[in-house]
């Protein structure tokens, strides 16, 4: 068996996944577990990874590394590093910036080092790829002295698999110079504005609670409407939290958290259904309509994620409004099940649009490998 692999851990909020890569990239093993609800699941969820490992070969004797995704690092975690105590404290600190995300990814990275205790582990964040956002993206227009003393500002998020299908699209164009529009559309999602390879903008905020209607979380917001639920429906802190992680978004609108039900709904006609759907597509095409100005214009649409990649009624319901920007698709080359990266848009589309598959375990295994060699990340 190969004897130098690196094992990827990638805990989410509600899964966790894992895959075993060989030195020439290729998949070993891969699983996950779903389901899960809280830190007592993701640790037995981590014995159930580790058995299934050990009876796959996988053990210290063959890996060389372990690489980690993490949600949020902060202010002062914000490349690929190699996880010391220094590493922990910052992912802890980042817990009240991603309270859904950070805590199983620590829990995942303990257990893990507990078991691998002799092998390097290596955490790649989602916040990485936004670290060095334009000033004029990354400021909010609150009190500067304070924003600074508290480390406010725009941190972004998903943005391995951003960074990740952006080369992706380059290659498929044949072009690194290109200006694009990249639409990560899952449980979460996020859009983000890239030029030659480097973020200019991005939708999620200091949290993952900013931008694009989610799953469950609502995205953009008038803040006067949490002063107003405090005030009159005397929600505190705790049931804001809760309101705006867990019953915002698609579910909050409809009741269906799963989008194929949402989907499913709105076909039937159920009004309820059909509004969410329409908010959702909505606020995805003002966000593309931004970006294509902040880009001073786009020359690619990238959808990812498991709704960008799935659902082609939602690509067409998006680009369908996009006409104006020169965004046409082919019906025929949407509705394909095709599982690879492929061109969607007309032959003469202004702006091409892709269909991208993200792979975040890759690219962290990617990562991992150049941190080990070199001690930092490829870019």
């Amino acid at each position: 068996m190969d004897r130098d692999q690196v094992l990827v851990l990638n805990a989410g909020s509600s899964s966790l996944k894992y895959q075993v890569f060989g030195t020439d990239g290729s998949v070993v093993v891969k699983g996950k577990v779903e389901r899960l609800s809280g830190e007592d699941d993701h640790a037995r969820a981590l014995e159930q990874v580790t058995g299934e490992l050990r009876r796959a070969g996988v053990d210290e004797e063959h890996l060389i590394g372990v690489g980690h995704r993490v949600v949020h690092g902060g202010h002062t975690l914000t490349q690929p590093s190699l996880v010391d105590d220094r590493v922990l404290a910052a992912i802890q600190d980042a817990v009240p910036l991603a309270p859904l995300h950070n805590p199983p990814a620590l829990t995942a990275l303990r257990g893990a080092r507990e078991w691998l205790d002799g092998t390097p582990h290596v955490v790649v964040l989602d916040t990485g790829f936004f670290a060095e956002l334009p000033d004029v993206a990354a400021t909010y227009a609150i009190d500067r002295d304070l924003a600074a003393r508290h480390h406010v500002r725009r941190y972004g998020a998903h943005g391995i698999s951003h960074e990740y299908v952006a080369r992706r699209a380059a290659e498929h164009l044949g072009r690194d110079d290109l200006r694009l529009v990249t639409l990560h559309l899952g449980n979460g999602a996020s859009a983000a504005a890239i030029d030659a390879g480097r973020p200019v903008d991005t939708s999620m905020g200091l949290t993952p609670l900013e931008g694009l209607v989610m799953g469950s979380r609502g995205g953009d917001l008038d803040p006067g409407i949490l002063l107003h639920l405090a005030r009159e429906a005397g929600l505190g802190t705790d049931g804001l939290e809760d309101l705006l992680h867990h019953r915002s978004g698609i579910t909050g609108l409809s009741g269906r958290p799963d989008f194929r039900e949402l989907q499913a709904g709105a076909d039937a006609g159920d009004d309820v259904c059909r509004l969410a759907w329409e908010v959702y597509c909505h606020r995805v095409r003002k966000y593309v309509g931004a970006y294509h100005v902040v880009l001073g214009g786009a020359d690619a649409l990238v959808f990812t994620a498991g709704v960008g990649e799935n659902a082609p009624r939602l690509r067409a319901d998006v680009a369908g409004g996009l006409g104006v920007l020169g965004v046409e698709l082919d019906p025929d080359r949407n509705s394909s099940d095709e599982r690879r990266t492929r061109t969607i848009s007309t032959d003469g589309s202004p702006v091409a649009v892709l269909v991208v598959p993200t792979d975040e375990e890759s690219a962290i295994a990617e990562a991992t490998r150049s941190v080990l060699a070199t001690g930092s990340a490829p870019r």
